[in-house]
């Protein structure tokens, strides 16, 4: 059996529709915890940039909300989109709330974290706005720190879109 990648997950959207990873095959995603209320928050307009920047090439963005540091996003879903857009213009897209550590942390963030630990090897998302870097072939390249501002991902992002598409699964 194959490893698994990011494209065996799914999500809720923020909106409560199913998102199947599976869908972006081929694609660059870059995966981020949010938070509406936390000193990071203002990255929410790095994230746009690289979004309008990279799309058309294969970026996708992808918001988790999570109220698990500080209740930092204790808002519902819709008045976190609603939020993300009128503060920030946020058209990427978002995901429904979810936790990111513990028993009851979303699978694809548990996955993440196994991917990719953070420092000293700890897998545990530390605070909002960790970010996640995914190939086009679905395997996580890179985890970021909350305090890597967005623009600082950008040669990385270009040497992942660089790569070619991975062949489809027979």
């Amino acid at each position: 059996m194959a490893e698994p990648s990011i494209h065996d997950f799914e999500a809720l959207s923020i909106e409560g529709r199913p998102a199947q990873f599976s869908t972006q095959r081929g694609k660059v995603l870059l995966i981020v915890n949010t938070a509406s209320q936390c000193g990071f928050t203002p990255q929410f307009g790095g994230l746009e940039r690289l979004w309008r920047d990279y799309r058309e090439r294969g970026l996708v963005v992808v918001g988790f909300p999570s109220n698990e540091f500080g209740g930092q996003d204790p808002g519902s879903n819709d008045e976190i989109a609603s939020f993300c857009e009128r503060s920030y213009g946020v058209s990427f897209p978002m995901m429904s709330k979810v936790e990111v550590n513990g028993a009851r942390a979303h699978p694809l963030w548990k996955w993440l974290e196994a991917q990719a630990p953070g420092l000293l090897g700890t897998e545990a998302i530390k605070w909002n706005f960790t970010k996640f870097l995914v190939g086009r072939d679905g395997r996580v390249l890179r985890r970021y720190a909350p305090n890597e501002a967005p623009d600082a991902l950008r040669a990385d992002i270009e040497r992942a879109l660089a790569q070619p598409a991975a062949p489809a699964a027979a």
